[in-house]
Order: structure tokens, then sequence, then C-alpha cells
């Protein structure tokens, strides 16, 4: 699936990735390929995405890795919007 994590600055990253977890205003919560259409909010927490991705290296202080291999953004807040396997986070 297609991922864009758009803050109010720039663009800071777009690519296909494995999978993306968000942390919903009810719950943290995961999408991966086909999931079903949808929008949310986002609350303080962190986005990790899962998947062989290449960050820009103008954004690679923002973002940091896991254990586990993911890749994390941690946001304030924002929304994102899921829908025919591309994913929009709006991220502040």
């Amino acid at each position: 699936m297609y991922l864009e994590i758009v803050s109010p600055e720039a663009t800071l990253f777009a690519g296909e990735v494995t999978s993306v977890t968000v942390p919903g205003v009810n719950g943290e919560f995961q999408m991966l390929t086909d999931h079903a259409p949808i929008v949310s909010l986002l609350q303080a927490g962190d986005v990790k995405v899962d998947g062989n991705i290449d960050i820009d290296e103008a954004y690679a202080s923002r973002f940091s890795k896991t254990d586990d291999g993911k890749t994390v953004l941690a946001i304030t807040s924002g929304t994102i919007e899921m829908k025919d396997n591309r994913v929009i986070v709006l991220a502040d």
C-alpha cells in the first residue's frame, strides 16, 4: 500500500509500505493492504511504519527505529485517511 505522511512544513514520507499503525483517538490501530476505507482523528503518539522505507535525509531526524525494525514518527495530533490502498496521514 502507498503511504504519505504530510506535516504543515512538508511531505515527510511518500512510498510503498507493508503496514501502518497509528494512535487513533479511540486507541491504536493498524492498517494493512486492502483495509476498509477509513477516516479518523489521531491523538499524540507514534505513527509506526513497517516495510523497507527510505526517508529523505532532510527529515530523517524526525524518525526513529524500533528494536523490531519499524520506523516511528512521533506526532501530537492529526488525521488519517485510508482508501484504495492509499494512506494519507496529516500530522502535527
